[in-house]
């Protein structure tokens, strides 16, 4: 196994966490106009401890790198061993999500688009 593709792992998963709270909001009032970005969830699995040790430098990668291919990381969540994570992108299609993490050497187990915001109120 290559360790050198963890951190970048680690880094999708958490920085996806820590700006799921704040991004999800401001992505569903965009509206969908022509050249919007549309918004996915992408569920990955990591093996036992690959998340660990995420740190910015690595999530600033991930960032720098998504940009490249018009996508934008806004959060994730983890399960509670953090082998599975949840992750809130946008980009303008499905391609370019998987393009962006193919070039983070990230998996991706399922991606669905999720254009419908659901609020609790």
């Amino acid at each position: 196994m290559n360790t050198s593709i963890n951190p970048l792992r680690a880094l999708a998963a958490a920085a996806l966490c820590a700006l799921a709270l704040s991004g999800i909001a401001a992505a569903s009032d965009a509206g969908d106009a022509a050249g919007a970005n549309h918004r996915f969830v992408i569920q990955r699995s990591f093996p036992k401890g690959a998340l660990d040790g995420l740190d910015a430098a690595t999530k600033a990668k991930v960032n720098q790198t998504n940009a490249k291919f018009g996508v934008k990381w806004l959060m994730s969540f983890a399960n509670g061993d953090r082998t599975k994570t949840f992750c809130i992108y946008e980009g303008p299609t499905e391609q370019a999500i998987r393009q962006a993490a193919r070039a983070n050497h990230l998996p991706i187990d399922t991606i669905t688009e999720v254009p419908v915001t659901l609020d609790a109120q």
